[in-house]
This record gives C-alpha cells, sequence and structure tokens, in this order.
C-alpha cells in the first residue's frame, strides 16, 4: 500500500485484538482498538478509519445496531466477525452494508486479505462507466428514476431515497445498459471486483433490498427483471407497447 491504512479492531475479546494488531501492523497498517459496542461511533467520528473489523456479539451496542448507524453518516468498509454460522446473520449483515464476513475461528493472514481486497474495491468505487456515447456518464436518467453517481444520490418521483454505496452502483451498472442480461459472476466482478471472496448469494441479497427501494412507486416503464438460471437485467419498455 502506498500510506498506512488505519483500521479499527471492534471486539471484546482482547486476545484476539492484541493479535489482530500485531498481525495489522506487520503488515503496514496503523491500528485502533474498541472493545465495546457504544464506544464504536464516536471513535469513527474521531479516528476516520480506512476500514472497520467488526464484531457482532459486543457488550452495548451489537454490531448489527452499529452497523445500522454507522451506515447513516459513513460508507467505511467493514468486515464483520462471528462466532455463529447462522446463514440469517450473514445475511442480516450484508443487507445493513458490510462489505464482507467472515467467521470465527479464521485465519488472521485471510483476515488481511481481505481487508486488502475491501480497500482496492472501495477506492475503485465509481470506477465503471456507462457506455461512451451517454450524455452524463454518471447520472442516468428514465421515467421517474434518477441515479446520480456525482452526489451518490437515487430519486425516485419525487422522493430522494438513501442507499448504500453498494446497491447504488449495482443499480447503476444494470440501469447503464437497459435490457442485457447479466450474470451473478459478472456483477460481482463489476461492483466487487475479481478479488471478491464471497459467494453469488451477495448479489441476491442487493437486488431484493434495491427492488424493495424501487417499489415505492409504479414503474410500468422499467423494472430489474430475475432472468431464471443466468442472472438479472434492468427491462425496459417502450411507452408504446402498454
Amino acid at each position: 500500500m502506498d500510506e498506512a491504512k488505519r483500521v479499527l479492531i471492534v471486539d471484546d475479546d482482547k486476545n484476539i485484538s492484541e493479535l489482530l494488531k500485531l498481525y495489522f501492523e506487520k503488515d503496514g497498517f496503523k491500528v485502533s482498538e474498541c472493545y465495546t459496542g457504544d464506544a464504536v461511533i464516536p471513535m469513527v467520528r474521531a479516528i476516520d478509519p480506512d476500514v472497520i473489523i467488526l464484531d457482532l456479539m459486543l457488550p452495548g451496542m451489537s454490531g448489527f445496531d452499529i452497523m445500522r448507524e454507522l451506515r447513516r453518516e459513513s460508507d467505511v468498509p467493514v468486515l464483520m466477525l462471528t462466532a455463529r454460522s447462522d446463514t440469517l446473520d450473514k445475511i442480516i449483515g450484508l443487507e445493513l452494508g458490510a462489505d464482507d464476513y467472515i467467521l470465527k475461528p479464521f485465519d488472521p493472514k485471510e483476515l488481511i486479505a481481505r481487508v486488502k481486497a475491501v480497500l482496492r474495491r472501495s477506492r475503485n468505487m465509481g470506477h465503471f462507466q456507462p457506455e461512451a456515447d451517454s450524455k452524463k456518464k454518471d447520472i442516468v436518467v428514465y421515467p421517474d428514476l434518477i441515479i446520480d453517481r456525482i452526489r451518490y444520490a437515487v430519486r425516485i418521483g419525487e422522493r430522494e431515497i438513501d442507499m448504500p454505496p453498494k446497491e447504488l452502483e449495482l443499480l447503476f451498472f444494470l440501469a447503464s445498459y437497459p435490457n442485457r442480461v447479466f450474470t451473478r459472476d459478472q456483477i460481482l466482478e463489476h461492483i466487487w471486483g475479481m478479488d471478491y471472496y464471497g459467494e453469488q448469494r451477495t448479489v441476491d441479497v442487493h437486488i431484493k433490498r434495491i427492488r424493495e427501494k424501487l417499489d415505492i412507486i409504479d414503474h410500468p416503464l422499467w423494472q430489474i427483471k430475475t432472468v431464471w438460471s443466468v442472472g438479472y437485467k434492468f427491462e425496459v419498455k417502450d411507452p408504446a407497447d402498454l
């Protein structure tokens, strides 16, 4: 890395925290530690970390509550840690905006590799551009829908919708290529990067969340459509066909 990145390790197990600190510092990171849930948000505001390692089970605020609060004001990459193998926990974490998820026990070297991958994806966020003949490469417009990647904002009808960066990038990507089908692997490569360690289920979770937000109005001219056994497309209809 060109400059030392600051990682915030949030875990009430001080043995795990100290072990991770040794590994991260050996790899050139700056490390801050936090042991209680209630102290996380104030510390994030104070030190502005580049990435957060967040345990789910904490005294005070839980990891899920921290994610909800954090995503109201920050897009800092977060890797969630948990000793529980419950798939629902993983889905909830991803829906709340976590960038990756790793089970305890884990290999510290693998965790560092995942952190570096998340940082690369974060640094490159917004790299994807729509087709060259687009008049506004960072804004996609459809009837009652504006996706603005300059302001990182989505407007549906008269309402501006809160959408985490990954959801916005995914919606922008699909909407930039109307009626073109993308496989889950293609979507993962464009939005999460080729070195993403996660699974295809991540795409399905994000699509579900996007659809819920788009469905606040009736939008007969466009929709995110599932192409079974293949992937997804942003389907756009001709008004004359309605």
